[in-house]
């Protein structure tokens, strides 16, 4: 997410991770990355709400990572992190640690195969 969360915006995001989960019916997981999100209002709570009953109905976990202070006590306002299926996790990366460990432990390899320190400088 890259604006914060409000009525203009709250059904486009709902529809649009709705689609993207119907489009790939493997999905078990989804982490709504949310550093550029500020505030959210009421009707972006409800839809995150039924965001995440939808996909629990489906067998999918919603997990949030790096919310931010204003939202996340937003968030711990409402009732929506006790019924949230998944986790908020502080980074991205901690995100996909938690879900998938050998993709993160790869990641990790090749970051560190393919930078400066570890192949030397280039002439």
């Amino acid at each position: 997410m890259d604006a914060s969360l409000y009525f203009p915006n709250a059904r486009f995001i709902e529809e649009l991770i709705n689609d993207a989960v119907a489009a790939n019916p493997a999905v078990r997981h989804v982490i709504l990355e949310c550093p550029g999100v500020n505030t959210i209002d009421a009707s972006a709570l409800e839809s995150l709400e039924a965001v995440n009953r939808r996909l629990k109905d489906g067998g999918v976990m919603l997990h949030l990572s790096e919310v931010k202070g204003p939202v996340m006590d937003r968030l711990k306002r409402s009732h929506f992190l006790q019924e949230l299926t998944g986790k908020v996790h502080l980074t991205q990366f901690d995100a996909v640690a938690s879900i998938q460990p050998e993709l993160a432990s790869a990641t990790l390899k090749d970051r560190d195969s393919n930078s400066i320190w570890a192949t030397g400088p280039s002439m």
